[in-house]
Formats: C-alpha cells, sequence, structure tokens
C-alpha cells in the first residue's frame, strides 16, 4: 500500500475522500487542524471518522489562525451568516487550504507519501478562492518546486476527487464507499454534541445535496 496524506475536517467531504482514497487501496495518514475555529465538535468528528474508515494514522496538529482573525469562524466578533451570500463569505478563512495544504505536505515527505488529498469542491463551493481547480493546479506546480522529491523527479500530486461533483454527487459516492454522514460535521456553529443549526451556508448546502440526492438527510440538528 502506498501512504497517502488526506485533509480531515469531520465535514462530509473530506469523510467521502478519505473513504474513496481507501478505496483505492492507499494507506490514509490523515491530518486534521485546531485552528482557532468555533467549535471542537468537527474535530471529534474526524477522530471518530479516521478510526471507522480504517485510517492508519490520525494527527490534530495546533495552529491557531484565530491569531489573525478575518473570518467568521476564527473572529467571534464576526456574525456567521444565516443566509447564501454572493462572492467570498465571511466564513472565508484567509489562505486556510495553502497552509492545510503546505502542512500536509512536510508530513507527505516525511512519510515518502507523494498523494495529498483534498476535499475541494468547485461546483458547490460557495465562493471560495482555494477551492478552485487553478488553486489546486498552481499549488502542485509550487510542491514539485520545492520539495526534495519533487526536485529528485518523484512527482507529488493534489488529489481532488470531489472538485467536480455537484453536493448530491458527493454523498451519493460516500453512501456507496460505506460513509456514515450522521457522524460528520459541517456545521460552522455546530453546538458541543456536533449538532447542527440548519441555518448557515454549510447547513444549507448539505440539506439541499440529500435532497437532490433523494437521500434522506441524517444530520443531527439542534432542537
Amino acid at each position: 500500500m502506498k501512504n497517502a496524506v488526506v485533509l480531515l475536517s469531520g465535514g462530509m467531504d473530506s469523510a467521502t475522500v478519505l473513504a474513496l482514497a481507501k478505496a483505492d487501496g492507499f494507506a490514509c495518514h490523515c491530518l486534521s487542524f485546531r485552528y482557532g475555529q468555533r467549535h471542537s465538535a468537527e474535530l471529534t468528528a474526524a477522530a471518530e471518522l479516521a478510526r471507522s474508515l480504517g485510517a492508519t494514522d490520525h494527527r490534530v496538529v495546533d495552529l491557531n489562525l484565530g491569531l489573525f482573525g478575518g473570518s467568521a469562524l476564527t473572529d467571534d466578533t464576526i456574525q456567521v451568516p444565516d443566509q447564501l451570500s454572493d462572492g467570498i463569505p465571511v466564513t472565508y478563512v484567509p489562505a486556510r487550504n495553502t497552509v492545510f495544504l503546505a502542512v500536509a505536505l512536510a508530513w507527505a515527505e516525511v512519510l515518502k507519501a507523494r498523494d495529498l488529498f483534498i476535499g475541494v469542491n468547485a461546483v458547490d463551493y460557495s465562493g471560495y478562492p482555494d477551492c478552485r481547480p487553478e488553486f489546486i493546479q498552481a499549488f502542485e506546480t509550487m510542491a514539485n518546486l520545492a520539495t526534495k522529491a519533487g526536485v529528485e523527479g518523484d512527482r507529488i500530486r493534489i488529489r481532488t476527487p470531489l472538485i467536480d461533483l455537484s453536493k448530491a454527487e458527493i454523498i451519493r459516492r460516500g453512501v456507496a464507499a460505506g460513509v456514515d454522514f450522521s457522524r460528520t460535521v459541517s456545521c460552522y456553529s455546530a453546538d458541543a454534541e456536533g449538532r447542527a443549526c440548519g441555518t448557515c451556508d454549510a447547513c444549507r448546502l448539505r440539506a439541499k445535496g440529500f435532497a437532490d440526492a433523494g437521500i434522506p438527510d441524517v444530520t443531527r440538528y439542534r432542537p
């Protein structure tokens, strides 16, 4: 089995990516971040998903982006919106995927892993600039310029199996791959038990995905 580093947030997209990478025969080393987000429920979910989906390893990195703020997810003075917005939303965390992939790249070199998996999506991406194919292609180019492995010709690949899928298609893929979506946490304002608010952007996209897929919504909502 070849090693791979999988970014695992605890949400439905990253859980599906982990299941797909495992099905493709990779030994999955999962990486999550305690980055100053509003709640830790997603990290609890990530640990449960890593165990249930058979990850080889799961590590949590402390990296407090809340020191900078600038996002409704890391700054308590910025309110999480309860409706879908146009353009880049206030829930965008500045350079988050760039930072996460850079840390994943460092671990991948140590593991001699040449595949990094991330659950970015350019269809239902809510306006996040670091979920676009152009960003992924640019980061992969940089990774192969900036690493010992890349310089020696052992090419590093950033794998994005969900990038062209709708949320409904992601849910269908996940269900087929054995993901229990009731274990995942997508809500920006989840409570300590991981129960969703039902009104934020992430909750609305998730609920629409289940409806469009014709699959019952197993999300745990707050009363």
